[in-house]
């Protein structure tokens, strides 16, 4: 059995920083550090980094709780539409974190005159260390278990039953986030067309989860959607790899390369000789000379 852990890393008496709130603190310092050894080669100055980091995180935090209570927990905000702001208790959603940060990026993109897929094709390689995180927290949590397995490693969630489990979020640390991670950091450190990498990110995170699934306990308040098996997670998974797919397909029959996009700098104007008065003479006394040996 898993031991039970308090989520409070450390109880300050006004302030309590809960574990779960650590592993976000260290996926957004894993993806600042990783954009800033990404930067140069991608056409980036470190000097956005910051600011790109800080707009990616406003995406991820409000996206996240928007997508789980829409997506999970429709009736709790009908009921009551404070619940979105009952962060206490806890709930995110990936789905709505992405599309968080896709409109956060595309805010971006548009300050920054880049289009879009530039800058999710940037950010792409560093959302899997987060991924990561995340899972590790929720495992040590002790939520989001997996379902009953036999198998030699199951789990037994303090919070959940007697019965050993999948440990379903270590199995998506391990694809969504080392195994993501790996496959997006060596796609990317070659050229590659405009949304091939931020297409091969969806399909990679999708193809991961959906597997995930199979052996993930559905939320209890929703349990399997059809057939005894399709969950909410495979419902908005589904269309990730679809979707995924159709833009690698597209971008390399395109083959636009950033290096086509990119916003030009103008180059500066050369300044003009200032005119002096002992230049003046000197044009003078040229003139003169260029009359003489024309008479």
């Amino acid at each position: 059995m898993l031991p039970e852990i308090d989520p409070v890393a450390l109880d300050l008496g006004v302030v309590q920083i809960h574990w779960y709130g650590l592993m976000y603190l260290a996926a957004f310092a894993a993806g600042w550090w990783l954009a800033w050894l990404r930067a140069p080669a991608a056409g980036w100055r470190r000097e956005e980094i910051a600011d790109f980091v800080f707009y990616a995180a406003l995406g991820v935090i409000i996206g996240g709780r928007l997508g789980y209570v829409f997506f999970y927990k429709p009736g709790e905000f009908i009921a009551n539409p404070l619940y979105l702001f009952a962060i206490q208790q806890g709930g995110m959603s990936f789905h709505g974190g992405l599309l968080g940060v896709m409109a956060a990026m595309a805010w971006y993109a548009r300050k920054t005159k880049r289009t879009f897929f530039m800058t999710t094709d940037f950010i792409a390689p560093l959302v899997p260390p987060g991924l990561f995180a995340g899972r590790v927290g929720n495992f040590v949590n002790g939520e989001l278990w997996g379902a009953p397995t036999d198998l030699p490693w199951g789990v037994r969630f303090a919070r959940a039953d007697a019965l050993p489990r999948h440990p379903s979020q270590l199995y998506e640390a391990a694809l969504e986030g080392l195994a993501l991670f790996v496959l997006l950091w060596f796609f990317a450190k070659k050229p590659r067309p405009v949304m091939a990498v931020s297409a091969l990110f969806l399909a990679g995170y999708g193809a991961a989860r959906f597997a995930v699934e199979f052996v993930r306990q559905p939320d209890a308040h929703l349990g399997y959607l059809a057939f005894g098996w399709v969950t909410m997670g495979h419902v908005l998974t589904a269309p990730m790899i679809a979707a995924g797919v159709i833009m690698l397909v597209i971008a390399y029959k395109r083959g636009i390369y950033a290096t086509e996009l990119a916003p030009r700098t103008p180059e500066p104007a050369q300044a003009r000789p200032v005119a002096t008065k002992r230049n003046k003479t000197k044009s003078k006394d040229r003139k003169n000379r260029n009359n003489r040996h024309r008479g």
